[in-house]
């Protein structure tokens, strides 16, 4: 058995601990809103918070995380920085196709719960791993720009 705090809430689940723990948030306690995207920690799709960071869930093994604070799409708008974030998206109109932006919003939550003051060379470091495949990149900076805005 292994035990996951995720959004506040614990769990027992009964998985192998070489489960990548994307799988045993979306199979195992049924949260969807964390995509499969590429599967090798490449296009960001799958962006979750382990202790606060920014980690792809498709490479992390569930044992590693074990023991740690994760958060999901779900509950990142319980956050000062998530609030933000998913406020501004929706104001901007980010979304095109939606695959991607919880991914996204993620990561940005993560780079402005450290950083709520981000250049756009900070965004661009943080931001370049995740990939938008509508290329909504010119509104995903703005909607981080425009949060920032907030968290001063």
């Amino acid at each position: 058995m292994i035990t996951l705090d995720v959004n506040g809430k614990t769990h027992q689940l009964d998985v192998g601990p070489d489960m990548p723990l994307l799988w045993a948030i979306r199979d195992a306690i049924g949260l969807t809103g964390t995509k499969y995207g590429c599967g090798i920690a490449q296009c960001g799709a799958c962006t979750v918070h382990v202790d606060g960071n920014a980690v792809r869930s498709c490479s992390m093994p569930v044992a590693a995380a074990a023991g740690k604070k994760i958060t999901t799409i779900e509950d990142v708008g319980a956050t000062r920085a998530g609030k933000a974030v998913q406020s501004w998206w929706e104001k901007l109109d980010v979304v095109q196709c939606g695959y991607c932006q919880s991914g996204q919003i993620m990561s940005a939550a993560a780079l402005l719960a450290k950083n709520p003051k981000p250049t756009d060379s900070d965004i661009d470091l943080v931001m370049s791993g995740n990939v938008c495949r509508c290329a909504t990149y010119v509104r995903i900076r703005a909607a981080i720009k425009a949060a920032s805005t907030e968290l001063a």
